[in-house]
């Protein structure tokens, strides 16, 4: 069958991860669909809004058009679900779920809004987890971060509580360090949290559950390294522990469709540091171990299908920088008419 689905944020890794994923997902005889993606940002700049079937600019999340622009975007396009690409995003689409859905026909592939409220939220995500006894990384309000000096010295984490990626990360190593880290954060805009540093390895795990929470679909583990916020050699392995562990927590949180669970390994034991209640920017990772996070979603939520995946390809992947090109009268046709009408004429080259 084929379907019209809506991928936002686009210029974002996260936004052209579930591109890649869709895309991977067309290319395969194990899924029964074929998506024809609509690929919107706010950006003529952006460069996943040039890699689907269509390219649309709309408002950013913070525009009190933008629920209206999505839902007017869904009618006119057909769309049958839309694919969340960003953080900012995710709280905006998810508290106007009902409305969307109900106006568009679209489907919102978020978590519930009280899910997404606890895992958008590192300090709520830190007491949630804490309450039943899960493992979790100890955290800290900035006016009682000398509990963390106390009991583990330096150095330590301090970061945005609702922020994401290595945007406004601190490693500090003194009271001085921690003030400056807090006053920045609060100075951009967010709240700041003080955490536990944790040395040991990284793992980022996806997990996919049911529209009805009732089981786990697939879960698959990735051991990463970080350049700049974002993963850029993974390995791909079992990781049985770590797996269950993330299992666990996407759960007891209440989440449905895909959830990231991110831990690291201390004695042993996989130690909860945040939650992403999104697609991650790893997902074209997983899609090629044979876990295609969006097509699972999609197929469970949409059409129905009840599915279970219990393995997956064991890989290692080493990112690198890729370009995408596009004629200068396409960029102008997108500027003036906020669309690309069709197919348009992006393009990665082969030997490149």
């Amino acid at each position: 069958m084929d379907t019209r689905v809506l991928v936002t944020a686009t210029g974002s890794i996260v936004g052209q991860g579930i591109i890649k994923s869709l895309r991977l997902a067309n290319t395969s005889t194990s899924s029964p669909v074929r998506y024809r993606i609509v690929c919107a940002d706010m950006s003529p700049l952006a460069a996943g809004v040039y890699r689907g079937d269509k390219g649309v600019l709309i408002p950013p999340a913070i525009s009190p058009d933008y629920i209206d622009s999505v839902i007017s975007l869904c009618k006119k396009e057909g769309i049958s679900a839309i694919f969340v690409g960003s953080d900012d995003e995710l709280l905006t689409l998810g508290t106007e779920k009902t409305k969307i859905e109900k106006e568009s026909g679209a489907v919102v592939l978020t978590s519930p809004l009280q899910a997404l409220l606890i895992a958008r939220d590192k300090w709520k995500t830190y007491e949630f987890l804490k309450a039943r006894g899960l493992p979790v990384a100890r955290s800290a309000l900035p006016d009682r971060y000398e509990e963390l000096i106390r009991e583990f010295g330096f150095p330590l984490v301090v970061k945005p509580r609702q922020g994401y990626g290595s945007l406004h990360f601190y490693t500090v190593k003194s009271v001085e360090e921690i003030q400056y880290a807090v006053s920045a954060i609060k100075k951009a805009g967010w709240d700041p949290i003080v955490q536990q540093y944790l040395h040991g390895e990284e793992f980022t795990s996806g997990v996919c559950i049911d529209r009805n929470r009732r089981y786990v679909m697939a879960s698959i583990s990735i051991c990463k390294t970080i350049k700049h916020g974002q993963t850029y050699k993974a390995f791909i392995d079992d990781y049985k522990d770590v797996r269950s562990s993330a299992e666990e927590v996407a759960m007891a949180i209440g989440a449905n469709g895909c959830i990231n669970v991110q831990v690291k390994l201390e004695d042993k034991v996989p130690i909860v540091i945040e939650v992403n209640p999104r697609f991650s920017a790893t997902c074209p990772m997983r899609a090629v171990a044979g876990v295609n996070e969006p097509d699972i979603i999609f197929r469970n939520t949409v059409l129905g299908e009840e599915i279970r995946i219990s393995s997956y390809s064991k890989l290692v992947c080493m990112r690198y920088w890729n370009e995408v090109y596009v004629p200068f009268y396409e960029y102008e046709k997108l500027q003036k008419e906020h669309r690309i009408e069709g197919r348009n004429s992006s393009f990665i080259p082969d030997a490149l």
